[in-house]
C-alpha cells in the first residue's frame, strides 16, 4: 500500500489525495507540519531527503515527488489518465503549464494571505506582485475552458486534477473568481465529479480511500 506524506491546507499535497479517493486506491496518510518544521526533521529526511511535501512512498526506499508526477503514476491505466496519445501529450502540457504559470503565483499569495494571515501586511507587496503574476496565466485558462467542460476534450482527467489543486482555492489567495466565469463553472462541475471530496477534508481520520 502506497503511503502520502502530507501537510493541511496544501493544494499540491491535495492532488494525489483526490486521486487515490476518486480511484478508491488504498493508501496510508502520514501528516506534516510544514509550520512546525517536521519536513526538515532526521526522521522525515530519511524518508524524503529533499524534505518536502507532498511525497509518494510506493514502497521502502522508493517514492515520488513533484504532485502532477505523483498523478501520472497513480492514474496509470485508469479512466482518469487520457488513453489517446495526443490527449497525453495536452495533459502533460496542462499539467507544465499549472506549475509554471499559477501556482507559483497563486499558492505563496495563498499561504501569506489565508495560512499565516499574521505576515500578510509584511508581505502586502509581493502578495500584490504574485496576484498581478497569476492572472494572465487564469486568463488563458478561462479562455480554454470557455468552449468545454473539462480541460481535455475526451472528459474528466488528472489534468483537471492538476490544474484544480491550486486554482480552486484562488479567493484564498486574494484573487476574484467572478473574473474567471468560465473556471468559476469549471471548478463547480469538478466538485460533482464521482468521488470528489474536498481540500478541507485532508487528514480526516482515514487511512484508507472512502
Amino acid at each position: 500500500m502506497v503511503k502520502l506524506y502530507a501537510c493541511l491546507g496544501s493544494g499540491n499535497c491535495f492532488k494525489p489525495w483526490l486521486v487515490m479517493h476518486q480511484l478508491g486506491q488504498e493508501f496510508n496518510l502520514t501528516l506534516i507540519d510544514v509550520l512546525k518544521g517536521e519536513q526538515k526533521s532526521p526522521e522525515y529526511l530519511a524518508i524524503n531527503p529533499l524534505g518536502v511535501v507532498p511525497y509518494l512512498e510506493i514502497e521502502a526506499g522508493q517514492g515520488i515527488g513533484e504532485s502532477n508526477a505523483m498523478l501520472w503514476y497513480l492514474a496509470d491505466g485508469s479512466h482518469l489518465m487520457p488513453a489517446d496519445r495526443a490527449e497525453r501529450a495536452e495533459a502533460l502540457q496542462w499539467m507544465f503549464f499549472e506549475q509554471s504559470k499559477l501556482e507559483p503565483y497563486i499558492s505563496p499569495a495563498r499561504f501569506f494571505t489565508t495560512i499565516v494571515p499574521e505576515q500578510r501586511e509584511a508581505r502586502a507587496d509581493d502578495i500584490t506582485n504574485w496576484q498581478a503574476l497569476a492572472e494572465p496565466g487564469l486568463f488563458r485558462l478561462d479562455a480554454h475552458l470557455a468552449g468545454r467542460k473539462f480541460m481535455l476534450a475526451s472528459g474528466y482527467s488528472i489534468t483537471d486534477i492538476a490544474v484544480f489543486g491550486y486554482v480552486h482555492v484562488l479567493e484564498e489567495a486574494g484573487l476574484t473568481l467572478s473574473h474567471f466565469p468560465s473556471v468559476e463553472r469549471w471548478i463547480a462541475d469538478v466538485t460533482q465529479t464521482h468521488g470528489y471530496r474536498p481540500l478541507a477534508e485532508l487528514g480526516q481520520a482515514e487511512s484508507k480511500a472512502a
